[in-house]
């Protein structure tokens, strides 16, 4: 029998990965929508009236096999992907489209709902209860169920195109990102340290090449050398190589598909009676309105872009004296960067990376959530693995009891794509007075050991170990009733918070201390260090923030406009980032054609929300530093809005934690852009 179709028997009924095979997927989806369909028929065709608990909660239940079999195996997608699985995924969106658009074009349903919706007030909902059907509402009116006719079938032609066209996006990026290498010779090697020269001569080793050292586009390779290369010609063939991802008129040329999202997406929103996409994606987040979100970038920008100018300048002049270099370019910004950082604070990533050896780290973040939460991590050997690189663990509470399953995936692979990211495999929900608990994944990219040292961290790959992390303490501390509304389901400008506010502690002493001790002997990161990581923190912030925010505001160029008149990515893109470019325009290079975070995950009109988010997280941890990192009221207190997920507004659940509204400055105060 298919193992997908069948009831987990595996501890914590986590998925056998040993026994799923690629040929089980569609299948298994097809049979589980058929069952889905079986129970939405029995939802409209009940013979009693509509009312909450058998129409919104039974269509809640609905389709759970439909839900389990696609988180499986798009989770496998990103991360352990290879031809055939790229090969069903187009199928497997398709019926997966068709399948959510049968349950919202469902005009018999959608009575039902709205029936329910106007009874509202006589049915005694709890707060809970009240959101689950408000979202249910909301969510069928906002996805055609008030269409007719002819353009209730094209929402379903757009849908099927952009499902299809989201897969294809990603596929490119990946393909384009595997496929560059940039073999050298030692006497190529140049201003490398010995570790970023060793992981380079193992990934030739690995593609059978002796004597050499090859450097890719994966982040772990392409950031090192960057950063470090002395050879400017070298440097300037790797940023134009990741700047040309998709955006070269090739076979993986993502130019064409960058104007058909953005323009079904536009006909889209104008079909369910929208301006444009952004609106459509901003009535459901805390912005509301393109018109903040670019208002509040506006801000942004009027404070942080002088200070970046002034970054760029200096950088310029010392550029010049080191190397006689006086044009600054973009393939000399995180060389000369680190080189001034190194002279100014006396710290860099090669001095810090031996007191950050990834199992340190990973113990010492479990560390940091138990002196907040109370929780802890064992790690388990006979939890089911999709790949050998995955490390499994069972999450318990203070008292011992099961809590959840982690999965974390942390070193590069062909099959995995770059960046880093938490899903979940499943949920958190209660179902007939059973807590049924989630099972959560972290996936990253970092370095892995050589044949003589360990796996040891940048202090950034530190931050991203600790933001992925934070977004699973809001997955494993979940504790709604229903999935839909439990766990990360929060909405998409609020879903940073959790992640950004655990990276302050990395630049604490007292949490460091757990964790960062020199891997060889021993001793914990000096105090002086510390110091100057906190000092350096604000380094080029202005260009960095000038970055965040001229990546937003290409997003909403892309989503809050008619894009009809877009007949080129390449111009289009210098035209928009014109106001927030700080370095000479490289016409080779597109950031829209590898912009996965809008073009295939689901930041679009979104983006926005890092910087949103820091407005909170700079807020929030201003109250945990005031009171003590690990104070117990404050992390009750964050427990509180992390394990409330989506039941409540955002707003609420903030306000409830901090005992105000957040202070817009708290940011620029953290960032140096204004005086604290």
């Amino acid at each position: 029998m298919n193992p997908l179709l069948r009831a987990f028997d595996t501890p914590f009924e986590t998925p056998p990965f040993h026994s799923i095979k690629e040929e089980h997927f569609l299948p298994a989806l097809k049979e589980s929508i058929a069952e889905a369909r079986s129970e939405i028929a029995a939802i409209t065709g009940s013979a009693e009236a509509a009312n909450f608990s058998n129409t919104i909660e039974s269509l809640e239940q609905a389709g759970e096999k439909v839900g389990r079999t696609a988180e499986i195996f798009f989770n496998l997608l990103s991360a352990e992907t290879n031809d055939t699985l790229q090969e069903i995924s187009r199928d497997f969106s398709t019926l997966l489209t068709e399948y959510s658009n049968d349950i919202m074009l469902n005009e018999a349903l959608f009575e039902r709902i709205n029936t329910v919706y106007r009874n509202r007030e006589a049915e005694n909902l709890s707060e809970e209860q009240a959101m689950l059907l408000h979202k249910t509402y909301r969510s069928f009116m906002r996805n055609g169920a008030m269409l007719k006719g002819d353009d209730r079938e094209r929402l379903r032609e757009i849908d099927r195109e952009l499902a299809g066209l989201s897969l294809h996006f990603g596929e490119n990026v990946l393909g384009e990102t595997n496929a560059f290498e940039l073999v050298l010779d030692e006497a190529d090697l140049e201003g490398l340290p010995e570790s970023v020269k060793e992981a380079a001569e193992e990934t030739a080793h690995e593609k059978g090449l002796e004597n050499k050292w090859v450097f890719t586009l994966q982040y772990p390779s392409y950031v090192p050398f960057i950063t470090y290369s002395r050879r400017r010609d070298l440097r300037e063939k790797m940023v134009k190589a990741f700047g040309s991802r998709a955006f070269n008129s090739g076979e993986r040329d993502n130019q064409e598909i960058v104007v058909k999202i953005a323009r079904l997406r536009y006909e889209r929103a104008r079909l369910l009676g929208f301006e444009n996409h952004a609106e459509y994606v901003l009535q459901e987040r805390m912005a509301e309105k393109p018109q903040k979100v670019q208002e509040f970038l506006k801000e942004l920008l009027e404070a942080a872009k002088p200070a970046a100018q002034r970054e760029v300048e200096e950088l310029t002049r010392f550029a010049g004296e080191e190397d006689g270099i006086h044009e600054l370019m973009k393939w000399d910004f995180s060389y000369y960067s680190e080189k001034l950082k190194q002279r100014r604070f006396g710290i860099d990533d090669e001095t810090l990376k031996p007191y950050f050896k990834l199992e340190e780290v990973i113990r010492g973040a479990f560390e940091v959530a138990n002196k907040l939460y109370g929780i802890s991590f064992r790690e388990r050997d006979d939890i089911e693995k999709y790949h050998p690189d995955v490390i499994t663990y069972e999450v318990v509470d203070a008292k011992g009891d099961h809590l959840a399953v982690f999965y974390a995936d942390f070193f590069p692979r062909a099959g995995k794509r770059n960046g880093a990211w938490m899903t979940s495999y499943r949920g958190q929900k209660k179902l007939n007075g059973v807590d049924i608990r989630p099972h959560i994944s972290i996936v990253c990219n970092f370095s892995k050991p050589t044949r003589t040292k360990p796996s040891l961290l940048t202090f950034n790959e530190v931050l991203t170990l600790f933001h992925e992390f934070g977004h699973s303490l809001h997955g494993i501390l979940a504790n709604g009733t229903y999935a839909s509304l439990s766990g990360t389901n929060v909405y998409w400008d609020f879903v940073e918070l959790p992640s950004q506010v655990m990276e302050n502690w990395c630049y604490q002493k007292e949490c460091l201390d757990i964790f960062a001790h020199h891997y060889q002997s021993g001793e914990a990161i000096p105090a002086t260090m510390v110091e100057k990581l906190r000092e350096s923190s604000t380094f080029m912030e202005g260009y960095a923030t000038v970055r965040q925010i001229g990546l937003a505001t290409l997003d909403m160029a892309w989503h809050a406009i008619n894009p009809e008149n877009v007949k080129e990515v390449g111009p289009y893109e210098k035209e928009v980032m014109e106001g927030t470019e700080l370095l000479p325009w490289i016409d080779t290079s597109n950031t829209s054609c590898s912009f996965s975070h809008i073009f295939q995950g689901g930041y679009s009109a979104g983006y926005y929300s890092y910087k949103w988010a820091e407005v909170l997280d700079a807020d929030a941890f201003e109250y945990f530093y005031e009171k003590g990192i690990f104070n117990p009221e404050v992390a009750g207190k964050f427990h509180g809005l992390l394990a409330a997920g989506g039941t409540r507004h955002p707003k609420e659940l903030y306000r409830e934690f901090r005992g105000k509204d957040p202070d817009p400055k708290a940011l620029l105060r953290r960032a140096g852009l204004i005086e604290a």
